[in-house]
């Protein structure tokens, strides 16, 4: 009998667990809510994974368990995660990592390279090809983060405010604030959120904008993006400097709603920091999803033969996943 791992791509916004047998088929596939163990704590986080495996077919026990997860930002926080995977008795071998080695393992052609994910926050991390590893705390701005959508719709808003009552430059990113959130000035919105009327959470909504902000010509929404290709720009020369990689040809993927939305202006001022910073790096955009990267690993920890690994990837760029939290299906 062909041994099984259960890969789980654990993300802020939704989670994705994955069913695969150690030759690369894909058994089994389900999609659920979000992983958030910071904020719902660590056994409520892991409900969201149990659930979905108890939706696939056949779900039980697997011979390795690879979950990459937001919120495992720190070696005790992996560990409080692994434990708890493994008190649910759905492996005897569980392997907690951040999410950003899934992006890493996915969207590199090796095992090793560079990954920055810029979504709703900024991470990154790195791997020698010797196995070395480069990463953050990643815990916001008291660790020195900058990056992501909320920390874009925060400065979006204070910027706006400070445009309205002219302490500020003009800007479109005001009006951007009063059509969101529907209200006739930005100092409603910063009222709202004073008194929890609104969710600061909310502020991610925003990113968007301050794109289409800067395609328009608003300067205040262009060197937002500015500072953000250089943040990501930063990270990923970091890593490679640490692991010692800076004077050789590696690849840099690129993942998260922000990079993989490719915006132009975005993506040229990455392009321009990647010359002028690490000429020799190579960015690459992700296509799959980062499941395939918690797949791809715990099939590595298998010592599946590289064939696996294709045929894994295989199934990936042809067959998207479900979409409906805790909709689940079984592939033939």
């Amino acid at each position: 009998m062909k041994r099984l791992v259960l890969a789980v791509d654990g993300g802020n916004s939704k989670t994705d667990v994955a069913v695969v047998s150690e030759d690369g088929r894909v058994l089994a596939e389900a999609r659920a809510g979000a992983f958030a163990p910071q904020r719902d704590g660590v056994a409520a986080a892991v409900d969201v994974v149990t659930s979905a495996v108890a939706a696939l077919p056949g779900g039980g026990r697997f011979d390795q368990v690879s979950a990459c997860l937001a919120g495992a930002d720190l070696p005790e926080e992996e560990e409080a995660l692994a434990r708890e995977f493994a008190a649910r008795g759905l492996g005897g071998d569980v392997v907690v990592r951040n999410d950003t080695f899934a992006l890493l393992r996915a969207g590199a052609s090796a095992p090793w390279g560079v990954a920055v994910v810029c979504g709703a926050g900024i991470n990154a991390v790195g791997v020698s090809p010797g196995g070395a590893v480069a990463r953050f705390p990643a815990l916001g701005r008291i660790s020195g983060d900058w990056g992501g959508g909320l920390d874009l719709g925060e400065e979006v808003l204070w910027h706006a405010v400070r445009a309205e009552d002219g302490r500020g430059v003009p800007t479109l990113l005001a009006g951007l604030v009063t059509a969101h959130f529907g209200t006739g000035t930005v100092t409603e919105v910063v009222l709202a959120l004073h008194t929890g009327r609104l969710d600061d959470g909310r502020l991610h909504e925003l990113a968007p904008g301050v794109f289409a902000a800067a395609a328009a010509g608003d300067g205040v929404a262009t060197a937002l993006v500015r500072r953000q290709a250089e943040e990501v720009a930063l990270m990923a020369e970091v890593c490679l400097r640490r692991l010692g990689l800076l004077g050789t040809p590696a690849e840099v993927v690129l993942g998260g709603g922000l990079l993989t939305a490719r915006d132009p202006l975005l993506t040229s001022l990455l392009e321009g920091e990647f010359a002028l910073r690490m000429p020799l790096a190579v960015p690459v955009v992700a296509k799959e999803p980062p499941v395939l990267g918690a797949a791809l690993l715990g099939l590595d920890r298998l010592g599946a033969p590289e064939a696996a690994g294709a045929r894994l990837r295989g199934h990936y760029r042809h067959s998207p996943l479900p979409d409906p939290p805790g909709a689940a299906q079984a592939v033939s």
